[in-house]
């Protein structure tokens, strides 16, 4: 840069004149925002953008300069003509929130958007008050914050600031934020002044909220379930109504089951709110509960199930703010002769809480009510979680209602323990400040076990336009719709079948279970002209292809013909995250061999526990039946791979 440091408007000589300055703005972070300087003078005129510290703007050499926003930085442009003579634009700041977009239209024109509203507060006299308005403008935005209606002279930045509360600070604060374009008000708070002994406790906040959903119903040799998959379904529903960020998967071998724990724990940090669900089968066994995989043998043994109070632990090693665990399962106790593995406890952190669908050497049942299928724990619990009660409040409230239910009268009671020792509720809001750089690397973690491939239309050569597009059932069970948009001059009778590379298993293939997933996907009004379901994603190792068969009759020939088209949609949902490795010991190996089959593998003459009752309602147990009278020549558990179960396995 030649000469001093520039200052703004300065003119050597008056035969360049800037007629348009560029303004500052105020972006969201990767925001894509052009600066535009406009001047008149003599011949042509050449332009230089530079940055804070004299640094040139690499390819500012227009009067227009577009950036993607990363940092808050400034800009001023220099404007020299072929005669020598040179003029600076007024230097701008281009300001980068890192704070939440996702409301930001997408049409957005540079109007005021508040994206942080002031909080209220009660603060103690003689403290520190801060308010905070942040939003986003084009060009940058003016503030100005009011008291009980009274403007605050000199208060015009984001940031409303008190060092020492008085009682004259308390009352309504609220906001104006405008630009050339708009002006918008804040919503208003109240701010409270009180003395030290009339201070209330800070209502709880999680930085961020996550959840694991596991469904078990289609074993390999154990009775098959019916309730898990719409049990899973409908709270993960609920969950994300609360703000979490949800994984639900079903049908799981132990080592996919422990895949699926281990990364849900990798999400976890300090602040979150952490939540497991299961669904299926279980035990207990000297107090430690345990989950059956669909791949687990008969017998079973701890080796071939989950630990739950293991992925409690591996919860609280991560310093959660909530950890809580639902188990919609039995707790028979299985094996009692064998000598129990020991679980080292960590000390008190607190904030853990376990949900049991029933008490101890107790069962727990599905039922079928009105078509569908339920565990009757979940069914109550899907009723009240959306309250905004206490975590074990709620749980109360569900086991209040599965005592009053007549099915289970006498069989089934709810147990709760926990450690709270703050009012926890999974209503609490999610405050993320200080938390953005954690939160945006799970978000990315999450988006990429969720994203659903892009819709797709195709012409056929014989001008009938078919579209495929996807639904996301579960995070492992991708649905493909495909339907004719319009037909060509020459066909009739169009059908369009869907086929997948490589073939994918669907558990939902029996008529009664194929009618339960029917109605979660469409409406009356839907009439989609083919779905296909693929299931079990987590097992994907290369790129999945749908194949568009498209049949028609041709109106000249009355001929049968076909016409076919390929759609590669990648590894879509959890099949992105890759599949689950481990790292097998030499005894593992030699226990693979007799112990894994593949669910692939299910023979279709395998018994069915349940029959759809029409108007009945008939609970069913959900406890794995192990063969008791086959001699079991083991007397210890496997300590080694009980043990560190969530240390040596599993990473996507």
């Amino acid at each position: 840069m030649t000469g001093s440091r520039p200052k703004p408007c300065q003119i050597m000589i008056r035969k360049i004149v800037i007629v348009r300055h560029p303004v500052s703005v105020c972006v969201p972070v990767s925001y894509t925002v052009t600066l535009r300087v406009r001047a008149e003078g003599k011949g042509d005129l050449s332009y230089q953008w530079f940055s804070e510290h004299e640094k040139e703007v690499c390819g500012g050499t227009q009067a227009d300069l577009t950036i993607k926003a990363q940092n808050t930085a400034l800009y001023v442009c220099r404007v020299n003509d072929h005669f020598g003579n040179w003029v600076f634009s007024d230097w701008v700041k281009v300001k980068v929130l890192d704070i939440d977009k996702s409301a930001l239209p997408v049409d957005w024109q540079g109007e005021p958007h508040i994206a942080i509203n002031p909080k209220p507060q009660t603060v103690q006299i003689g403290t520190k008050v801060t308010l905070r308005c942040a939003a986003f403008g084009i060009p940058a935005l003016h503030y100005q914050w009011y008291r009980n209606g009274q403007l605050l002279r000199d208060k015009t930045s984001d940031t409303l600031q008190f060092d020492q509360a008085t009682f004259e600070h308390g009352g309504s604060y609220l906001c104006s934020i405008s630009n050339v374009l708009e002006e918008r008000w804040s919503e208003p708070v109240d701010v409270d002044i009180v003395q030290t002994d009339h201070l209330p406790p800070a209502a709880p906040t999680a930085t961020d909220k996550i959840a694991l959903l596991i469904g078990n119903l289609n074993y390999s040799h154990h009775p098959g379930l019916m309730a898990p998959v719409m049990d899973v379904h409908e709270l993960a529903n609920h969950l994300q109504q609360l703000s979490f960020r949800v994984v639900s998967l079903l049908d799981l071998t132990r080592e996919e089951m422990m895949a699926a724990i281990d990364k849900f724990i990798q999400l976890l940090d300090r602040g979150v709110y952490g939540l497991f669900y299961y669904a299926g089968h279980g035990y207990e066994h000297a107090g430690k509960n345990y989950l059956v995989a669909v791949d687990a043998p008969q017998p079973y043994r701890t080796e071939n199930c989950v630990c739950v109070q293991r992925v409690m632990r591996s919860m609280q090693e991560r310093q959660t703010a909530l950890s809580v665990i639902l188990l919609d399962t039995c707790r028979k106790w299985y094996n009692q002769d064998c000598i129990p593995s020991v679980i080292t406890p960590l000390g008190p952190s607190g904030n853990t809480v376990y949900g049991y669908a029933t008490c101890e050497d107790a069962e727990a049942y599905e039922v079928q009510d009105g078509g569908k299928s339920t565990g009757i724990f979940t069914k109550y619990l899907n009723k009240h979680i959306l309250q905004s009660e206490k975590v074990t409040h709620v749980l109360e409230k569900v086991s209040e209602d599965l005592g009053r239910d007549p099915l289970v009268t006498g069989k089934q009671a709810v147990e709760i323990k926990h450690t709270l020792k703050e009012p926890r509720s999974l209503v609490d809001p999610v405050r993320t400040t200080g938390h953005t750089r954690e939160v945006h690397l799970r978000d990315a973690s999450w988006r990429q076990a969720n994203e659903l491939p892009r819709k797709k239309r195709w012409m056929f050569l014989c001008g009938v336009e078919v579209e495929v597009c996807f639904s996301a059932l579960f995070s492992n069970v991708l649905v493909a719709f495909a339907t004719v948009k319009t037909t060509g001059p020459q066909t009739e009778d169009c059908t369009v079948i869907l086929s997948s590379i490589p073939p994918m298993e669907d558990i939902f293939s029996r008529s009664d279970r194929s009618e339960e997933m029917d109605s979660l996907l469409f409406n009356k009004s839907d009439n989609p002209g083919c779905t296909l379901r693929l299931c079990g994603l987590q097992k994907l190792k290369e790129s999945m292809v749908i194949k568009v068969d498209l049949y028609y009759t041709h109106t000249n020939s009355k001929l049968r013909q076909t016409e076919s088209q390929l759609l590669d949609i990648g590894k879509p949902l959890v099949a992105s995250c890759g599949a689950p490795r481990r790292n097998h010991t030499a005894k593992d190996k030699k226990q693979e061999g007799a112990f894994a089959q593949s669910l692939d593998n299910i023979s279709s003459s395998k018994a069915v526990l349940h029959q759809t009752l029409a108007g009945a309602r008939r609970p069913f147990t959900r406890k794995a039946v192990c063969a008791a009278k086959i001699p079991i020549t083991w007397s210890n558990e496997p300590e080694e791979n009980d043990e560190n179960e969530l240390q040596d396995i599993l990473q996507y």
